[in-house]
């Protein structure tokens, strides 16, 4: 099995990224695996990690009372899942749930947020990073709410 960094260097977040940065990335990292229907987390869990899914599929889903759970987004090799370990108060605002059997690296988020504090560059790069992951999981769920309730552009 290859070591995270070498598997980090290859995955879509990390392109272009410093390889100091990388380095630091990488020691914040350990492979995770999920079975299938194998829930990941729900939401307001505590959010201590960020996952960088290898291979496998896993869904992205709200609870709606009237619909029960919705998926917002399905995910696969070189998506990210999990921002919320950036921001207080550290709780999920989603579900996620492995589709199929799912391998992922998981980045550990209070070794992430320290190491972010202790070094504005990194901490720079973390956040630009993570911005994009929260634009577009905001982004399908306004696609998914408006598919839910039948409004259009």
């Amino acid at each position: 099995m290859e070591k995270p960094e070498e598997v980090l260097a290859k995955h879509p977040f990390f392109e272009g990224l410093d390889p100091s940065l990388l380095k630091v990335f990488s020691s914040c990292a350990s492979y995770v695996r999920y079975e299938a229907g194998q829930m990941i987390y729900k939401e307001g869990d505590e959010a201590n990690q960020a996952l960088l899914i290898q291979d496998g599929r896993v869904a992205i889903e709200i609870f709606a009372a009237q619909r029960g759970s919705l998926i917002i987004e399905t995910l696969s090799f070189g998506d990210v899942i999990g921002w919320s370990f950036l921001f207080p108060p550290y709780r999920r605002r989603f579900d996620a749930r492995a589709i199929e059997p799912t391998t992922a690296i998981a980045l550990d988020g209070k070794s992430l947020r320290k190491k972010g504090e202790e070094d504005p560059r990194f901490g720079c790069e973390l956040l630009k990073r993570f911005s994009v992951i929260i634009v577009e999981r905001l982004q399908a769920t306004r696609l998914q709410l408006l598919d839910v309730y039948g409004k259009h552009p």
